[in-house]
């Protein structure tokens, strides 16, 4: 069974979602299908057919979010520190063609949002920089070709 590292943040944030679908989500569905079943002829019900579809869904990402947090492998980043690039790191990259600079920090496949600045462990750009050390050169194959960045920050907690 693999581990599955994220951050005390991410984990936090699965386990509020179980919660929550547990708690609230899923009881108000069963009401929703107790109340579409009284209106009779369930082959012709659309709110029925609905809150089925809803269930199925709850049910399956209950089932994802219970498996995910049994293997999860919190990483606890702020008692870490130094300038190599691990989970959790923080890191400032120069793009060496244009100068633009760009802030990631590594976390989990589950907590990651390249929007919000968080990228996965697994991702290739991750795994290019994972082990390299402030000041080292990274080169990454997108699928517009090829980048290189330098390691201008590694930053934790």
């Amino acid at each position: 069974m693999e581990k599955i590292p994220m951050t005390p943040a991410g984990f936090s944030s699965l386990e509020d979602e179980l919660r929550t679908l547990k708690s609230i989500e899923r009881p108000a569905v069963i009401r929703a299908i107790a109340e579409a079943r009284e209106h009779g002829d369930l082959s012709e019900n659309a709110e029925y057919h609905a809150a089925r579809e809803r269930q199925s869904f709850i049910e399956g990402r209950v089932s994802e979010l219970e498996d995910v947090i049994s293997r999860a492998h919190v990483i606890d980043i702020t008692t870490m520190s130094g300038d190599q690039v691990r989970f959790g790191a923080t890191v400032t990259l120069a793009d060496e063609d244009s100068d633009d600079e760009v802030v990631y920090t590594i976390v989990g496949a589950h907590e990651a949002d390249i929007k919000s600045g968080r990228m996965s462990v697994h991702s290739p750009l991750a795994r290019a920089l994972i082990g390299k050390h402030l000041g080292d050169t990274v080169e990454v194959t997108a699928p517009g070709g090829s980048k290189s960045y330098e390691i201008v920050d590694v930053r934790f907690g």
